[in-house]
């Protein structure tokens, strides 16, 4: 039988486009397909910040930060807590990625123009015992040119693909069934939607003017997650964190859907840890939106002060950048869908980024006048624009008038002013207190300690009361939809198991769709940095394997 390619990558996000490149190298034809418009190629990589998790970096020995192969084991292994019997494959793709990062990564990466800041970010501080979860060191590296310069070298060896006919782009071509002509799944059927030129992210038109089939001798799905569709989050939001939210923000684009899962799964694939996710405490609503219900989420350092729905401090370690999920799973106990950080324009100036390309001009323009020009100013100009025009940002000069704006924003009136004047005053005298029994204090005295939080990311201890901080400023915090950490399950050559363990004879998967490696690499919590990691690991490994086998 004639094929129309060897082999169907089905996304053209980072981790399709790994995979692309790979079989380029090989020789390989190569048709990518993908729903939305060519100026989408990228996917949701394109938005990102472009932080990359490495081990024993050279940015790291600089700072003075000891890292090792051991140690990353560890905080991966117990922020991941595998304990199902589904987690055989997710388990072995862990130390499969915890080698890569400690090993070929960086050089790999490097060798495709790709750099990075030279400042590491240290995400995830967990905040219990040392098998429990978080990074126990610094571990978050910013890509030179955020999430546009990650994503560039691979669609640069795509288009090279492009230009030596190995590779067929074709754009709003809509997926909806997988099939078998012989033994292996080798049929690819679907729509084709209207051409659009819309903007990147805005959501293209899904009018359907024709039907493809196409054949390989292999499939690679590559589609992504859930994260666009709240319906198909709330179907599968696990019992352990709670009631699934009534209002959430999203932090992808709508067509980040799960349709291709599904497709994959009727098509005899084993979809497993689907009550596994990923999704931010810390969402504002953008002010300057590109998709429908657009969310940003605060990268905060540590000294803002954190506050339930009714002005109740969030308890230890729950502090800024410390726990995601275990914040999560607090705050959708507390009855309600939002909370607060309480802080002062000092703290903002120094300890508030932005996620995703958009919200760092400077350093997706690749502008060390316009970084140096950022840590200069009292306020980055992204943050400002938040604190000008945001909705769920009160700027006031005095709490009385901060507690009428904050109660403004919700339903119910529900924060007291004297309860929350009594809560910072109480931490405001822990300032003076070397001794401090105010864990909060001891973490921002702790993080000073690391260069680089000192430099850049953790306002000298002060009092938030304190006038000459001012103003005060209170940001009400949203649950943002960001990743699906279950998936596709697959063997380390990225082959698509059934639910008898035997692969599906033809069909490979990576990225988000494969729960980033195995069906859920990150078990049940991420270390951050590790999700466009684990598309370049999972999608390059899954176009050597593929391949290999039409070889």
């Amino acid at each position: 039988m004639a094929h129309d390619a060897d082999v169907i990558v089905i996304g053209a996000g980072l981790a399709g486009l790994a995979a692309t490149a790979e079989l380029v190298d090989a020789g390989r034809k190569v048709i990518l397909l993908d729903q939305e418009p060519e100026q989408s190629m990228g996917g949701q990589a394109f938005w990102s910040f472009g932080g990359l998790f490495f081990v024993d970096s050279p940015e790291q020995r600089r700072l003075r930060i000891k890292d090792s192969h051991a140690l990353a084991l560890q905080d991966w292994m117990g922020t991941a807590g595998f304990d199902r019997p589904e987690d055989h494959w997710p388990r072995k793709w862990a130390e499969a990625y915890v080698d890569f990062a400690a090993g070929e990564k960086r050089a790999w990466l490097h060798r495709q123009g790709v750099r990075f800041f030279p400042v590491v970010g240290w995400a995830e501080r967990g905040g219990y015992d040392a098998n429990g979860h978080g990074n126990s060191v610094p571990r978050f590296h910013i890509t030179w040119g955020t999430g546009p310069g990650l994503v560039e070298p691979f669609v640069r060896r795509v288009r090279a693909g492009v230009a030596r006919g190995l590779v067929e782009l074709r754009f709003r071509h809509r997926v909806t069934g997988l099939s078998r002509s012989a033994g292996a799944v080798d049929t690819v059927t679907g729509e084709v939607l209207e051409a659009s030129d819309i903007q990147r992210g805005r959501a293209s038109s899904r009018e359907v003017t024709g039907a493809f089939e196409l054949t390989a001798q292999a499939v690679i799905v590559t589609s992504g997650g859930i994260g666009g569709n709240h319906d198909l989050v709330r179907a599968n939001w696990p019992e352990r964190l709670g009631r699934a939210p009534e209002k959430m923000i999203s932090g992808v684009p709508a067509h980040v859907d799960g349709r291709m899962l599904a497709i994959a799964e009727g098509a005899g694939a084993r979809l497993i840890n689907r009550d596994r996710m990923w999704h931010y405490t810390e969402g504002i609503q953008n002010w300057n939106p590109i998709w429908h219900n657009h969310g940003i989420r605060v990268l905060p350092g540590p000294s803002s002060l954190w506050f339930d729905a009714r002005g109740n401090r969030l308890p230890v370690p729950l502090f800024p950048g410390f726990d995601t999920l275990g914040t999560l799973e607090h705050i959708m106990k507390t009855g309600y869908d939002y909370t607060w950080f309480v802080l002062d324009q000092k703290i903002i100036g120094k300890e508030f980024a932005l996620s995703g390309s958009e919200q760092n001009p400077d350093l997706t323009g690749k502008s060390i006048k316009d970084v140096i020009g950022r840590a200069r100013a009292e306020v980055p100009g992204p943050v400002k624009a938040f604190m000008d025009h945001g909705v769920d940002f009160v700027v006031e000069k005095d709490l009385g008038a901060l507690v009428r704006g904050m109660n403004a924003l919700t339903k119910e009136p529900l924060i007291d002013e004297a309860a929350l004047r009594r809560e910072i005053v109480a931490r405001d005298r822990e300032i003076a207190n070397p001794f401090t029994k105010d864990l909060q204090v001891t973490a921002m005295r702790g993080a000073r300690r690391f260069l680089g939080d000192k430099l850049i990311r953790t306002a000298a201890p002060h009092r938030i009361l304190d006038p000459k901080a001012g103003p005060l400023i209170a940001v009400r915090l949203n649950i943002l939809t960001r990743k699906t950490l279950g998936g596709l399950e697959t063997d380390l050559s990225s082959r698509v198991l059934t639910e008898g363990g035997a692969p599906l004879e033809g069909v490979y998967a990576a990225g988000e769709a494969a729960g980033f490696g195995g069906g859920g690499v990150h078990g049940y919590r991420s270390l951050e940095g590790t999700f466009l990691g684990g598309c370049l690991f999972s999608g390059r490994t899954a176009g050597r394997a593929a391949a290999q086998a039409v070889g």
